[in-house]
């Protein structure tokens, strides 16, 4: 199998390791390099083109499959997922997986008077019950790779009159996403979105827009920004922009061109690609007589095997270890020598 994405990639290794960042295309670092020499001679209209930041933000949406008035941009999944613990009463129940990346719990935690439950991956949509406020979690784990049985999560939700809050960090760009089934959504896009760290989305429904404060808003967050820079703003934006953070316009540069990729190629075919190469893995793996988290993932984890990580990299093969696994993850940039180039370093 051959890579996705023509010339756009130049790995010097074999990199597996898109749950922690994705390689940047060409085209992106192109597009930041132009911009980051317009601000060293002096840019006469400023940091950066907004131009960009809105055809980012219509990338994402169409990618995921919601209108843009229901995404808002930023730059960290926490302050996206700060926003909305912020929106919850005093004593609210909030259930989680057990294992959840930080990201998608501390903001709630560190409320001190919200009411955390856990419960295991596979028992998530029998956990709720009446009285849960909202259920977040991410529909891939970061820690192993396992997806959340999605649909379960949502009937049961809806049924106890739930919201819910899924992370789509180490999903969106490989695994289809519907964000609009989803009260809120948060991707960071440093991963599977081939963005540059600074660049995130958090989408929100029209019913819970009207639920959340925009409480880090600036002027960009006025219906008319260039009308609202001094004095409190008066009128926010209609849509979710409201709820936009001010932008790290370099990294936005980055992203727009970025996400304009993913959608030439087209989530389903990354989703067919990825998917096709960690199986690859995972047959090759069990034949190596080693047992990796069974499921249909583009991340692999082996259990056991998380130390080997360094190994790995000094054989060119740049893998990640989480919670004791070796973890690698499949994209469009990987082929299948990269597969064969991993079980070789494995196996020698």
């Amino acid at each position: 199998m051959e890579t996705l994405g023509g010339t756009e990639f130049a790995p010097e290794s074999a990199y597996l390791n898109t749950s922690t960042c994705g390689l940047l295309p060409r085209r992106a670092v192109t597009a930041m390099a132009e911009l980051a020499r317009e601000l060293a001679a002096g840019r006469p209209e400023g940091a950066g083109d907004w131009g960009q930041v809105s055809a980012a933000r219509g990338s994402f949406a169409r990618l995921t499959g919601v209108s843009e008035g229901r995404v808002a941009v930023g730059g960290s999944v926490s302050v996206h997922t700060g926003l909305i613990a912020s929106s919850l009463p005093p004593g609210a129940e909030v259930l989680f997986p057990e294992g959840e990346f930080a990201s998608v719990v501390t903001p709630f935690t560190a409320r001190g008077d919200l009411q955390a439950r856990y419960a295991p991956l596979d028992g998530l949509a029998d956990a709720v019950r009446s009285g849960t406020a909202l259920v977040a979690f991410s529909a891939v784990q970061s820690a192993d790779g396992r997806i959340v049985d999605l649909r379960a999560v949502r009937e049961a939700a809806a049924a106890h009159g739930a919201r819910t809050l899924l992370d789509a960090s180490q999903s969106a760009g490989w695994l289809p996403l519907d964000a609009g089934a989803w009260d809120f959504t948060v991707t960071g896009g440093f991963k599977y979105l081939l963005c540059p760290r600074g660049v995130s989305f958090l989408t929100v429904t029209e019913e819970a827009q009207r639920t959340v404060a925009p409480l880090h808003a600036g002027a960009l967050a006025a219906e008319s920004p260039w009308e609202a820079f001094y004095g409190p703003v008066k009128r926010f934006a209609r849509s979710a922009r409201r709820f936009d953070e001010p932008p790290a316009y370099l990294s936005y540069h980055g992203a727009a061109p970025a996400l304009a990729l993913l959608e030439e190629i087209g989530v389903e075919a990354v989703h067919a690609h990825a998917t096709a190469l960690a199986r690859r893995f995972r047959e090759g793996l069990s034949s190596l007589g080693h047992t990796p988290i069974p499921g249909d993932s583009a991340i692999v984890a082996v259990p056991g095997l998380g130390g080997r990580a360094e190994e790995l990299a000094r054989a060119g093969v740049v893998v990640s270890a989480r919670a004791g696994n070796l973890r690698a993850a499949f994209h469009l940039y990987n082929s299948a020598a990269d597969v064969d180039r991993a079980l070789d370093a494995i196996a020698g």
